[in-house]
């Protein structure tokens, strides 16, 4: 089973990859956690990644496949793997195909958690986060006791920067310019499935359910 995952910021995708990791007993991999790992390791694509990093530059995408293509190859993703945030371009969709097909394997669903522009940036403008103490709350679906006031520690709470709804909207810009087209470059594979995300977040996951199998 092995799956990326599509979804503009806030759509929720990270969070179905993680339960659909629990359930299929295989992997959640993000490139954040890849890049973290391999540094903190000293490995040799890790020391390449963070010969970028540190010049503040983008690392080059065939680097990243191999960063990836080498965490796919661990004993843990014998049953399959989830790809979180990977791949973000029709470049790197296709350096990823093509490293793929050399290990004669492929993909086997991109699943797209679908949200609408305007319900991202309500859901996303609604959170609110303690400094202090690390609790997230959302103003309308968690909402803590007292406005404004941790339930936890009682420090106050604050709306991050990457929260504000004019930052949402720079993000999502970015997505429907960079990773949007990969719909349609994976829909053309014939692997796309699209889930409605504005449903519940258990709703949206028996959909995915439904169509993996049990």
């Amino acid at each position: 089973m092995k799956i990326i995952m599509l979804g503009a910021p806030g759509a929720g995708k990270g969070t179905q990859a993680e339960k659909i990791a629990e359930k299929y007993q295989i992997p959640h991999i993000s490139t954040g956690d890849i890049f973290r790992h391999n540094i903190s390791e000293g490995t040799a694509l890790g020391k390449k990644a963070e010969g970028y990093i540190d010049q503040g530059l983008l690392v080059p995408d065939e680097l990243v496949v191999d960063l990836v293509v080498d965490r796919i190859h661990q004993p843990d993703c014998t049953k399959g793997y989830i790809l979180d945030g990977f791949p973000r371009t029709i470049p790197q969709a296709q350096y990823l195909d093509k490293a793929l097909k050399e290990m004669g394997t492929n993909v086997k669903w991109a699943i797209d958690v679908h949200v609408p522009d305007e319900e991202i940036i309500r859901r996303m403008s609604g959170r609110r986060a303690c400094l202090n103490c690390g609790a997230t709350y959302h103003i309308e679906h968690a909402a803590p006791e007292k406005e404004g006031v941790c339930d936890k520690c009682g420090e106050e709470l604050v709306q991050r920067e990457d929260d504000h709804p004019e930052t949402v909207k720079k993000r999502l810009e970015v997505y429907h310019e960079q990773t949007q087209p990969l719909i349609a470059y994976y829909r053309d594979k014939g692997i796309l499935k699209v889930i409605d995300g504005t449903m519940d977040l258990e709703d949206v996951f028996k959909c995915i359910v439904a169509f993996l199998g049990e």
